[in-house]
């Protein structure tokens, strides 16, 4: 993995002794000794920014500048933090190479442990746009079945390239939904009118988990939408509009509203599909609650003005200006992004992401608590 041999920089130190200050060690997210797997661990990964690993950059050639990826890589890969996303460091809880994109033909990975089809934008709807969920499972299904069909033909080594079995036992994640609930608030729905959209998304979900089991796939594990309306993106929108429509820590209170109706049944859903289909595996994650604690108790984790981005433009009490986004020029950024839970007023800065691993690794947030390396134990 590229990563591992970049110097420390000196904000990341920074990081680092802050993050040990709070007990939440980084050597228990990148530990081998934290996983248990018997076999190469395998993962698909399909969702949209908060997954995408540079999905966006491949797949459209669309420009994600430095000061994204400054902390950890020291220089942009196609993420929208300034270093890790969660995904990279569940991907390292397993001592597993970080996901390539799907898309990324110049990257070096042969795609032996697996790839990420999550692209920035990503939503369930509107079907059979680019990169819509139902298109990243078709995406999938030609990965699969193009490298089967080569490692079959004797083409490539099967060493070399996954094989039916590791479709089989891989790891099939699934974070998606919150630019279906965006989009529908940018477009002036109601509440009412918004919620009546969420049984549509899940149903794409739905779908897209029973196309993969359809196809082999035994083992998911599925993250629900995270605290929209605690986004300064959102936050300054609203604060345009002068509504008045904030909860006790800030947040707009019908766009978390809506997002916890969506977690809702999302989870109903996770737990019907156990019953439909009886050898699989379906773990849903509640990250929701992870991020709004993170905000609600910002102090505690060593965060100051949660609700404002690290990267924007405009000052209190947002930072965040849709004219002047992270990465353009003219658009400033923090000393120390470790002090900071937004990056961009949108996706979370590494030090935040690493404290959500933290919390979802400890099981406590997952519906059934399972270990994130139950796919690659037997």
């Amino acid at each position: 993995m590229a990563s591992h041999h970049h110097r420390l920089h000196f904000s990341q130190l920074l990081f680092i002794s802050s993050f040990l200050f709070f007990g939440l060690c980084v050597c228990f997210l990148a530990s081998p000794v934290a996983a248990q797997c018997k076999n190469p661990p395998v993962i698909f990964n399909f969702g949209d920014s908060n997954s995408d690993t540079g999905g966006l950059f491949a797949g459209l050639g669309f420009p994600v500048d430095l000061p994204n990826g400054r902390t950890f890589f020291g220089r942009s890969t196609g993420r929208l933090s300034d270093g890790r996303l969660l995904i990279d460091f569940l991907c390292q809880s397993l001592n597993a190479s970080l996901l390539s994109p799907y898309m990324d033909s110049l990257s070096e990975s042969k795609f032996n442990n697996g790839a990420n089809f999550a692209v920035v934008g990503s939503s369930t709807l509107p079907k059979y746009v680019p990169f819509s969920l139902n298109i990243q499972v078709m995406q999938f299904l030609h990965f699969k079945a193009r490298t089967l069909e080569l490692v079959t033909a004797g083409k490539i080594g099967s060493g070399n390239f996954i094989n039916d079995e590791g479709f089989r036992n891989a790891l099939y994640m699934i974070d998606i939904g919150q630019n279906d609930l965006a989009d529908s608030f940018s477009k002036n729905l109601t509440y009412v009118e918004v919620i009546k959209r969420i049984p549509s998304v899940i149903t794409e979900i739905k779908n897209a988990v029973k196309t993969l089991y359809d196809h082999g796939g035994r083992k998911f594990w599925i993250h629900n939408t995270g605290p929209l309306g605690c986004l300064p993106q959102k936050l300054s929108l609203i604060q345009l509009l002068q509504k008045k429509d904030l909860d006790t820590y800030g947040c707009i209170s019908s766009y978390n509203a809506a997002a916890r109706l969506f977690n809702e049944a999302l989870l109903h859903f996770c737990q019907q599909m156990k019953s439909e289909l009886e050898d699989a595996t379906i773990v849903h994650v509640d990250i929701f609650s992870v991020k709004y604690d993170l905000i609600a108790n910002s102090t505690k984790y060593g965060f100051s003005n949660p609700l404002m981005a690290c990267c924007g433009f405009g000052g209190p009490p947002y930072n965040y200006n849709i004219q002047v986004t992270c990465g353009h020029r003219g658009c400033p950024v923090c000393a120390e992004g470790s002090k900071s839970i937004s990056w961009d007023g949108i996706h979370y800065t590494e030090a935040a992401n690493a404290i959500i691993a933290s919390k979802v690794l400890s099981m406590a947030y997952s519906t059934p608590r399972t270990p994130f390396d139950f796919f690659c134990r037997s």
